[in-house]
């Protein structure tokens, strides 16, 4: 198969599971750029990972330790919202990075960081990459970044940078 048609087919299916992460977002309504900043405009849309409102993520909360790093966390739906609000920009690649950080928000530090080493040149062998992104995939409902992450083993197979 000619490269060229094999890219052009890889991108066009990537771009396919990017749309589709935009409707598993279960938010209210739509959002412009005419709404942001969201936390000014549209507070109420606003929950940390914890459920909490922004009213209620105050300095004061974290000095009297009712507050810690778990509720500043940002969630799905919030990411959803000013992918919204970039793509009303006209900023349609920004939003889609911002969904495909919303779609590993599951996926535990630790293992985010684990993951990133493993795609370093040299660092895994194509079924070490390709079960990455099975988990991705399977485990957090991260199809977009399980999908790269195979894409990479592909390319480092080229290009002769998987672990030998």
């Amino acid at each position: 198969m000619d490269q060229e048609l094999l890219v052009r087919q890889i991108m066009q299916e990537v771009m396919k599971n990017m749309q589709g992460s935009a409707a598993a977002c279960e938010c209210e309504g739509k959002v412009t750029v005419e709404d942001y900043p969201l936390g000014e405009k549209k507070p109420e849309l606003i929950k940390s990972a914890s459920g909490k409102s922004l009213d209620e993520l105050t300095l004061q909360g974290v000095i009297d330790g009712k507050l810690d790093s778990k509720d500043f966390r940002i969630t799905k739906e919030t990411l959803e919202l000013q992918a919204q609000v970039a793509e009303s920009a006209g900023r349609g690649f920004f939003a889609t990075n911002l969904r495909r950080a919303g779609e590993l928000i599951p996926v535990p530090d630790a293992r985010l960081l684990e993951i990133y080493n493993a795609l370093r040149p040299y660092r895994s062998t194509k079924a070490e990459l390709y079960a990455i992104g099975d988990e991705l995939i399977n485990e957090y409902g991260a199809t977009v970044s399980g999908n790269f992450v195979k894409e990479a083993a592909d390319i480092y197979e080229k290009r002769n940078r998987l672990k030998k």
